[in-house]
């Protein structure tokens, strides 16, 4: 009789576990109760390409676009991200939007598009910022670039679904060897750009450069920009000297500079803008002279010239065209100022600022210009007197002005305005004291603030001295001044001993390695030389950073390279951390990581640059077998 009762105690429980059981599914909407096998089966095979509607606007995804777009005639697609505060004020109006073309005739689909999650979408449309709107016109996209609001939108779709509806031609030229030339030579100024149809940095600049087609070609008179690809066009690649992608030129009548200017609409447009004005500021009055030659910070050049139809005048503006990046020309045709520049028509007269004058150097230099001159001895004129004896190396003008070497470098608090202008003198007067009898040398004063890091790569950060002395000198090696009272004496004791060879340089280094024996040899600071520069062995090597993604990624195939040429004595694969690694050389740059050199034994100050070519085994095999001067066998391909 016990057992029955139990019995029954335990299956009045179990009955109400189910029970209990029941109401929690269907509570949470999970109950199966009432389908068959089959129902069960179709629920679990959702179908992915199903479009959703929202508001009504369809939600469009990597997996279900293209099947949507098959056979539509016109789509309107927003490309948003669920955090940016733009396309939370924009979705009300895009709402709206929805509306109006869903009323249209015929229907015009409005959709959207998560590109945080539609990463490939994102991508395959080049979706670099939000909102970004697209028309799709039998599934190719056209840009939308007008009013974010329902009339110029609604419009704008309404004219690409016109059945005769074209886009427009692309108002960036396309370029080839057949017209070249013709287009080129005949343009006052132009814009070329060559590119690689998989390059990555190329695709980024396309929308930018278009768009700054379009609006420069509204520029009065029009400002033409062309692209030329250079896969293709190789001729024109090699006749360039184009090893990059994108190489932008800028080319006057046929003649090619370079495009120093910025990659994105607005920036290339003032940029050519301020490119196709005159390379030279007219002088009308003495007053304008006196002022830059009273408060300013460089080289005041002005041309003196007779009219515009003197010939001098026209070879001086070929001349500023040639290095207007580097300099600010001015001419004038004002014979109070040629008086007081005492320079007669058809030269060029460069004066120093007021601050960088002293008695041992004239207060201006100047050019005759002839029929004969050529640019280059402008340029040599420019280069020649620049720079006063000792004038101020700044962080604006250091590119430009100092990088001659070796560079003398004097660090003190350096302060030109009234209150301080005494004490920088002072300091700046001893150095003038010693510039004056090494020519062969370029000085220059600095504020100590301004090139913090540089004290600290000298070893000078924490000297405790009011004035510290450096020497960049070539090849990226440094010198520093060991901490004493500053005075010419001690500064002329210092470059003598440079001059001798008695410096020892600074380099910034990682201890050497202890063992050195894997298929990639370390390198740090103190054994550059000895492993890169050794004429004995050709050497790849790859500067990196701890935290470069792409360095760690290349890691596994840049050992694999090592392990590859272990046994070719002569040749030596290898890596340098150049964070924390100083690089003397000037040949080998790493403006960005991983950047990969090949130093060939019978050319090491001219080592060959890694561009272009996936960064991996195979391709870096044939970089290396390419420029191999010491290789015993040539390598089977992998």
């Amino acid at each position: 009789m016990k057992k029955i009762t139990l019995l029954l105690i335990v299956l009045l429980g179990l009955t109400q576990f189910i029970m209990l059981s029941r109401c929690e599914e269907d509570a949470n909407g999970d109950s199966t109760e009432g389908l068959g096998e089959d129902d069960d089966e179709d629920d679990d095979d959702t179908d992915d390409t199903e479009v959703k509607e929202e508001n009504g606007v369809l939600i469009l995804t990597d997996t279900n676009f293209d099947t949507f777009m098959q056979g539509k005639d016109t789509v309107l697609v927003e490309f948003y991200a669920p955090w940016c505060g733009h396309c939370k004020q924009f979705a009300p109006e895009y709402e709206k939007i929805a509306q109006t073309l869903k009323d249209n005739d015929p229907l015009i689909p409005v959709a959207k598009v998560d590109a945080t999650k539609a990463t490939a979408l994102g991508s395959r449309f080049e979706v670099s910022g939000y909102p970004t709107i697209k028309i799709f016109k039998k599934g190719e996209p056209v840009d939308y670039d007008g009013d974010r609001s329902e009339h110029a939108i609604v419009e704008r779709v309404k004219e690409v679904a016109q059945p005769d509806w074209k886009p427009p031609p692309e108002a960036t030229l396309v370029l080839t060897k057949d017209n070249f030339d013709d287009v080129v030579n005949n343009a006052d100024i132009i814009l070329v750009e060559f590119y690689a149809p998989w390059c990555g940095h190329c695709k980024k600049l396309a929308p930018e450069y278009e768009k700054a087609a379009k609006e420069l070609g509204n520029h009065t008179p029009p400002i033409p920009l062309a692209k030329v690809d250079a896969t293709a066009e190789t001729e024109l690649a090699s006749r360039f000297d184009v090893t990059g992608y994108p190489t932008l030129k800028i080319f006057r009548k046929g003649k090619a500079f370079d495009y120093n200017g910025p990659r994105e609409k607005f920036g290339i447009v003032d940029y050519m803008t301020d490119q196709a004005g005159s390379p030279s500021k007219q002088v009308q009055t003495l007053k304008q002279v006196q002022e830059l030659q009273r408060d300013g910070d460089d080289a005041v050049i002005v041309g003196v010239f007779s009219s515009e139809e003197d010939s001098a005048y026209e070879l001086y503006q070929e001349a500023c065209n040639s290095l207007r990046e580097d300099y600010k020309f001015m001419h004038t045709f004002n014979n109070e100022v040629a008086k007081f520049l005492k320079a007669s028509p058809g030269q060029i007269v460069m004066l120093q600022p007021e601050k960088f004058r002293s008695k041992y150097e004239p207060a201006s230099h100047s050019l005759t210009l002839k029929d004969s001159t050529l640019t280059s001895e402008v340029q040599d004129f420019l280069m020649k007197y620049v720079l006063p004896l000792v004038g101020h190396r700044k962080q604006s003008n250091d590119a430009k002005r100092y990088t001659k070497r070796p560079l003398v470098v004097v660090y003190y608090g350096v302060d030109f305005s009234f209150d301080y202008r005494v004490a920088t003198q002072f300091w700046r007067s001893k150095v003038l004291e010693v510039a004056k009898d090494f020519p062969e040398y370029t000085f220059a004063i600095a504020d100590e603030e301004d090139y913090a890091d540089e004290l600290k790569s000298l070893g000078l950060s924490e000297s405790g001295e009011e004035v510290n002395v450096g020497i960049l000198g070539e090849g990226g090696k440094k010198y520093a001044m060991e901490p004493e009272e500053f005075d010419s004496d001690v500064l002329r004791s210092f470059i003598m001993s440079f001059k001798k060879g008695k410096l020892k340089p600074v380099i910034k280094s990682q201890p050497v390695p202890k063992s050195n024996k894997g298929p990639v040899k370390v390198v740090v600071g103190k054994t550059f030389d000895d492993i890169v520069m050794d004429t004995k062995k050709d050497v790849l090597i790859e500067f990196y950073a701890p935290w470069c993604g792409h360095c760690k990624k290349l890691e596994p195939d840049y050992t694999a390279l090592g392990k590859k040429y272990k046994n070719e004595k002569n040749i030596v694969i290898a890596k340098m951390d150049a964070t924390v690694n100083d690089v003397p050389h000037d040949g080998y740059k790493a403006e960005g990581f991983p950047t990969i050199y090949f130093a060939p034994s019978n050319n090491k100050q001219s080592p060959v640059k890694f561009v272009g070519g996936k960064r991996d085994v195979e391709e870096l095999s044939k970089f290396v077998e390419q420029h191999a001067t010491k290789l015993s066998h040539k390598k089977d391909e992998l």
